[in-house]
């Protein structure tokens, strides 16, 4: 801004988290609702999780998937069937017994005692048990699988403290849900689905990230195998963006998805799952957003391109809104990222300062000005979102469309080279136990200051082990990476030989 302020107070390094909060305030990303733990998803939010939708829908049919619906509710002997996975969710479900009110004595309304449920309902945390008991019912033989379902929906999961995206007690994601004749077929959707979340990530949301697996500690209740991608964000803490799980024989026995063999024997399916959320749109902000508001990468952007009509008398209303929507118009027909560049023209009566900076907060990656002047030299001004507020550029307006599909372009790039600058910077390798507190104890422990990062350090795997440092430090082990060199080693913390450095790190 023009006094050298940011458009967010508190600035990053001042309050991380309070500067997440005024970025999803002051981008009109969403707000709290008046239910409890839940959150209104404004359109300009919305709409970014639209376009995660488009992009990820299109990749997971190229794998062969398809979109079915299941229901919102859960009988709760139906979760009682898999011990470990209810076990892993009980806290968290919300549960209907009644399904009528009646008038209560002091006027209101209360759950009719008499409408009380045979048998309670549990509001959909996850779908593992509802999906397979449609499972078993389509499965009969080896001929009918795999079967390969996505599905688009809200979860209810009653979080105690929750946070805009990160953590609320309903959100949004996508859940997918597999079965398949043997263990490895099982095995491989669950490391195919990985890699298409972190390609995702990397390709249309600006985020570098590992891929790897949890410990056992950390598996999705009721699972073998849990893989993650996991993002750093700019207070170097780490977010688990996305997991695959190999389900093994588990959901498969519990909810009775057999078929009869090529041996014509009868045997369980191998089962997987794998989801992302409207967490996503959190991690974009805290992976990419600055001290003037929220930066969209193009790729996932509701509007790439917003024309600004600078109009400063009113008699030359009508020739610049002429010019800023034929311009419009011409971008419109540019091609990028396989469809048409979105562009809006922001005509409403108000002071081009006040457009400018709502547009900046919201992240929108490309601005373009037009005025009375740059009509009469055949210019605009152009601003990128990747770059300070003040810097801007006039090209000739002719040049203008032809150029965006690669001018659009270089700020996706530029996103994820700043994004996998700031991790590059911020991992360590970690050789002893006293080096391991220092990196994640803060100087000042009654505020602390952006500190740590992800520490590479051998580990045993010791579950005492974890609980310490997550008890001592918040520290928790993100994952075991797939792609990091893979020499043993000796664990740090016990002295028991280390197959691998795992990746450590605080985390949202």
């Amino acid at each position: 801004m023009s006094d050298g302020k940011s458009a967010i107070s508190p600035r990053r390094e001042q309050d991380y988290p309070v500067w997440y909060q005024e970025v999803v305030r002051e981008a009109d990303l969403a707000e709290n609702s008046d239910v409890r733990g839940c959150m209104v998803i404004k359109p300009w939010g919305y709409g970014i999780w639209e376009n995660i939708q488009r992009v990820l829908d299109r990749m997971f049919k190229a794998t062969g998937h398809k979109n079915a619906y299941f229901p919102l509710f859960i009988p709760l002997s139906y979760l009682a069937k898999e011990a470990e996975h209810v076990e892993g969710f009980a806290k968290e479900c919300a549960v209907v017994t009644h399904h009528r009110l009646e008038a209560s004595p002091d006027g209101g309304l209360r759950p009719a005692a008499s409408a009380q449920l045979t048998e309670p309902l549990v509001v959909r945390p996850t779908s593992e048990t509802i999906i397979g008991a449609s499972f078993a019912k389509w499965v009969k033989s080896y001929r009918d699988l795999p079967i390969l379902i996505n599905q688009w929906c809200n979860v209810v999961r009653w979080e105690m403290r929750t946070r805009l995206f990160l953590r609320t007690a309903e959100f949004l994601w996508q859940e997918g849900h597999t079965a398949h004749e043997t263990e490895a077929e099982a095995r491989a959707e669950t490391e195919k689905m990985l890699k298409v979340y972190a390609e995702f990530a990397r390709d249309f949301l600006g985020v570098p990230v590992f891929m790897g697996e949890k410990t056992e500690g950390e598996r999705f209740p009721g699972a073998v195998q849990t893989l993650c991608i996991e993002a750093m964000m700019q207070d170097r803490k780490a977010l688990q963006a996305g997991t695959s799980h190999f389900l093994g024989q588990n959901f498969a026995k519990s909810s009775g998805i057999k078929f009869l063999s090529r041996d014509n024997k009868e045997e369980l399916a191998w089962t997987s799952s794998w989801g992302v959320s409207t967490r996503l749109i959190g991690m974009l902000i805290m992976v990419h957003a600055d001290d003037d508001g929220m930066i969209v990468p193009p790729r996932i952007a509701p509007t790439q391109v917003v024309i600004l009509p600078i109009i400063p008398k009113p008699e030359v209303r009508e020739a610049v809104l002429k010019g800023a929507r034929e311009l419009a118009e011409k971008i419109r027909d540019q091609t990028y990222n396989r469809a048409g560049i979105e562009v809006e023209v922001d005509e409403r009566d108000l002071a081009g300062g006040a457009k400018s900076w709502e547009w900046i907060k919201k992240g929108a990656p490309v601005r373009i000005e037009i005025g009375p002047r740059d009509l009469e030299k055949g210019t605009v001004a152009v601003y990128r979102r990747d770059q300070g507020p003040k810097e801007k550029t006039f090209p000739m307006a002719a040049d203008v469309p032809a150029s965006l599909p690669g001018l659009l372009q270089e700020i996706q790039d530029n996103l994820y080279k700043k994004a996998l600058a700031l991790r590059d910077q911020h991992t360590v390798k970690i050789d002893s136990e006293k080096e391991f507190y220092a990196f994640f104890t803060p100087k000042n422990p009654n505020k602390p200051e952006i500190h740590g990062g992800f520490a590479l350090a051998h580990f045993n795997g010791s579950r005492e082990v974890e609980e310490k440092l997550k008890n001592d430090l918040k520290v928790t082990v993100r994952c075991i990476p797939h792609e990091l060199d893979t020499e043993p080693g000796t664990c740090i913390f016990t002295g028991e030989p280390s197959r691998q450095r795992v990746i450590f790190a605080k985390a949202y």
